[in-house]
């Protein structure tokens, strides 16, 4: 026997339930509803607290269905889908949708949010949708219609398109008066600006590694700032603060305005094989998303090179 409707109140609450259930995880549920971790935790509680059933066994690290909450979310999740699937016919087919690109925060901060006004004066009847996390997302799950990703060859798709590779070098402010780091004693009168992300996962990040390569192994920079984000890292190069391990192909405009210089000479990333990938896997694309993946293939070629002008010969 159904429940009355004047008891349905808290299908909000049900919703929040269902993003749950679907990530099986409350941080993930909290970027997908756009809320934060601790609104979300309340809206599962509040729903137990409605029925009078425990839903979830949270663990240090996990979360579980109970007996109860997996009856639920089977037959909640199902019909939230063809609310979705419904609603969805129902929205005017003139109305723009908007070009998801995923990125890292990293190169949305560095590489693709100073260039987006470009596409933007080209393109102004597409709109785009910038989502910054360093996490992989699922792209047909989370309605991402474009990504960029650093990996190798191996891991992405066949029909992924190479952007460009990863060339690494030092980098700091000209306030700082370095034009080359040629011996370990340079780095004792300055700070190295790290990714912190203990263990490394992208030890060609870390000045360790850089040094190791060098046979520097003594040396002792003056202080080490470490921060979490690699934007973050460029910023506080930028002001002065320190030397960095540049990636120099997010770095173009910095380098060439002369907001940083490269302190040595470049060298390929110790990573063969890895370069930056556009995936784009749902096709044919809307002329909406071949505008933006084109545009992205533009911005990402390498520069032209000016000619050298012909020298022509004077007949004597």
């Amino acid at each position: 026997m159904s429940v009355p409707l004047s008891q349905l109140s808290f299908l909000d609450l049900v919703r929040g339930f269902v993003a749950v259930g679907r990530r099986m995880s409350i941080t993930l549920a909290a970027e997908d509803l756009c809320l934060t971790q601790s609104a979300v935790s309340r809206q599962v509680h509040a729903l137990e607290g409605r029925l009078g059933v425990k839903l979830l066994v949270r663990g240090h690290r996990s979360i579980a269905f109970t007996a109860e909450g997996e009856r639920l979310f089977r037959s909640a999740d199902g019909a939230v889908q063809q609310l979705q699937d419904v609603i969805a016919t129902l929205v005017p087919k003139d109305e723009r949708r908007p070009v998801t690109l995923s990125a890292s925060i990293g190169v949305t901060g560095l590489w693709l949010l100073p260039r987006l006004g470009r596409f933007q004066q080209r393109h102004p009847d597409v709109d785009v949708r910038v989502a910054a996390s360093n996490r992989v997302v699922d792209m047909a799950a989370e309605g991402v219609d474009l990504a960029i990703r650093y990996a190798p060859q191996a891991a992405v798709p066949a029909d992924a398109i190479r952007l460009f590779g990863q060339v690494r070098a030092p980098v700091a402010h000209p306030s700082l008066g370095l034009r080359s780091i040629d011996r370990p004693a340079v780095l004792t009168d300055h700070v190295l600006l790290e990714l912190d992300d203990p263990p490394p996962q992208r030890p060609w990040l870390h000045w360790s590694d850089w040094i190791a390569a060098r046979g520097w192994g003594r040396a002792k920079p003056r202080g080490v700032l470490r921060f979490n984000q690699y934007d973050q890292i460029i910023h506080a190069a930028m002001a002065g603060q320190g030397i960095a391990l540049g990636r120099l192909e997010l770095l173009e405009p910095m380098l060439a305005d002369g907001r940083l210089v490269a302190l040595a000479a470049p060298e390929e990333s110790p990573t063969p094989g890895h370069a930056y990938w556009l995936l784009a896997p749902a096709r044919p694309w809307s002329p909406e998303v071949s505008a933006l993946v084109e545009w992205v293939r533009a911005e990402a070629a390498p520069p032209a090179r000016p000619r050298r002008a012909r020298q022509r010969r004077l007949r004597t």
